[in-house]
């Protein structure tokens, strides 16, 4: 039963902030991309630079991190690493970054409780992680479409155990605009139109044609 009064304007504890957010982009190489079916693989990368620019709107901590790099996976996806030119992925041997102590301690420094995860592939090095973050305490949300498997089954099988532990699946857009919420945020409103119209397809078009016809407003 509702308390009437305690009733009022105030979001839930469990949407995403900029203040309380890390995100976690994991092994978006090239070998991982080549054993990826699980959807488009250029939609896949769109996803992901989309997350990563919306996270630098926001002040939002970003957490690389890459396997085998040099052996095996080959270097973080170009458009990716052009975001974030000053910073060196954390290299790894682990399918599990959360099972790698950098990237615990990474997190961590960051004091935030949430953790956005997003990489390939999604039943291996993002199930895993996601699971273990939960285990632990964190609240763990996972951007599906910045994601992929190596087959369809393997990438909706992974988002079933996932949710099952109490992981968050949604999508990049999805993360950009509970971060932004309220229109009135005009110091973020001009940014946050930005990665829409660079990578939202027809609501991109959209705000690009609202922008022409009545000046942005």
């Amino acid at each position: 039963m509702v308390n009437i009064q305690n009733v009022k304007a105030d979001p839930a504890a469990q949407l995403l902030s900029p203040h309380d957010s890390v995100v976690v982009l994991v092994d978006h190489q090239p070998q991982m991309f080549f054993g990826t079916t699980s959807a488009d693989r250029g939609e896949i990368i769109n996803a992901t630079v989309a997350l990563a620019k919306s996270a630098k709107v926001f002040d939002v901590p970003v957490v690389l991190t890459t396997v085998a790099s040099k052996t095996f996976s080959g270097p973080l996806l170009t458009p990716l690493a052009e975001q974030f030119p000053d910073q060196q992925p954390i290299d790894r041997t682990t399918m599990n970054c959360w099972e790698d102590q950098r990237v615990v301690d990474a997190v961590k420094a960051t004091g935030r409780p949430k953790v956005v995860l997003a990489g390939l592939w999604t039943e291996v090095c993002i199930s895993l992680a996601a699971l273990s973050a939960t285990d632990q305490g964190y609240q763990v949300y996972v951007p599906t479409d910045a994601c992929g498997g190596v087959s369809a089954t393997a990438h909706n099988n992974a988002v079933l155990r996932m949710t099952g532990q109490g992981v968050v699946p949604t999508t990049w857009l999805t993360t950009l605009l509970e971060w932004q919420r309220d229109w009135g945020r005009t110091e973020t409103y001009e940014p946050v139109m930005d990665v829409v119209t660079q990578h939202a397809g027809a609501y991109g078009v959209g705000v690009t044609y609202a922008r022409a016809m009545i000046g942005g407003h």
